[in-house]
């Protein structure tokens, strides 16, 4: 079994601030630090330090060639992703206040220059039980996912920057559906938060999902699906920075699932990964290793 994950690769300026800037102010920052990030580079890394065998698809300009070296130094392989001459990579302008919480502001960049000659390519050397990850950054998803489920590849979902694109894929060939509260009051046109399992069973029942993990920040994260229903606490931990915590929890989960790991324990596993990355600074920079977390579970006990 091989992971593909096609999704998009960022430079990341992170900048930390004492709150927010509001309109019209001229905020001073403390710190300004460069980092790897992007769904797909941040999901790459995570399943590849949960010890999966990861491939990076897609795209990034010359100014992005030191995003490669990061992936290959995490065990990712990046021969499927190009370079393109003439094009900015994608980057993103984060926010990080003395809360540790974030907003951010993506320039898509290289990430939109996803073409089917390129998807085509790239699929051509994946098949059935090969796992597909993609993240709603790049473009030509309905393409990718139908031609992924047409090769009998098993394909998971993260709907983030949500759009009014997402409800319009195909999401019932979907099986493993990674969102938070935001992104799934979002799909239901209602408050997700005031009963997320409800609101889980609902995204399965009126999409078709087969499986929806659905991450609540401090309040833990639920899952509906296939093997049933499931809640789990987050794990006590002082915030520093939250960028990449949904994308370490979403890779250690599927991870844990692909692994053999029954449910609840995959939850456990993937909430104490994402317990790790808070408590530092970055996005792909913060996804602990395998060994970390299991290191934290032991002495949680």
């Amino acid at each position: 079994m091989r992971v593909l994950c096609f999704g998009s690769l960022n430079i990341d300026y992170t900048y930390s601030v004492p709150h927010f800037v509001q309109p019209g102010e001229t905020l001073s920052c403390t710190e300004l630090r460069l980092f790897g990030g992007g769904k797909g580079l941040n999901q790459s890394v995570a399943l590849a330090r949960a010890g999966l065998n990861v491939s990076l698809a897609g795209a990034v300009g010359e100014d992005g060639r030191f995003l490669l070296s990061e992936l290959g130094r995490a065990g990712v392989d990046t021969r499927h992703v190009d370079v393109l001459p003439g094009v900015r990579t994608g980057h993103a302008i984060i926010q990080n206040n003395a809360e540790g919480e974030n907003c951010i502001l993506v320039f898509g960049g290289a990430n939109h220059c996803t073409g089917r000659e390129q998807i085509d390519r790239v699929l051509g050397f994946f098949g059935e039980g090969d796992v597909l990850t993609l993240q709603n950054e790049i473009r030509e998803l309905e393409y990718l996912i139908r031609s992924a489920k047409a090769r009998g590849m098993t394909i998971a979902f993260t709907p983030a920057p949500m759009n009014a694109a997402v409800p319009l894929l195909p999401l019932e060939l979907i099986d493993y559906l990674f969102l938070n509260e935001v992104e799934a009051g979002v799909l239901l046109g209602r408050r997700a938060e005031d009963a997320p399992l409800d609101a889980a069973r609902a995204l399965r029942e009126r999409f078709g999902v087969k499986n929806v993990a659905l991450t609540l920040g401090a309040a833990g994260s639920v899952f509906s699906g296939e093997t049933g229903d499931y809640t789990q606490a987050a794990l006590p931990t002082e915030p520093v920075d939250t960028t990449g915590a949904g994308d370490t929890f979403a890779g250690f989960f599927l991870a844990g699932a692909l692994q053999g790991l029954d449910t609840q324990r995959a939850m456990y596993v993937a909430s104490a990964a994402a317990s790790i990355a808070i408590t530092r600074s970055g996005a792909s920079a913060s996804i602990p290793d395998r060994d970390e977390v299991l290191e934290k579970i032991y002495r949680n006990g």
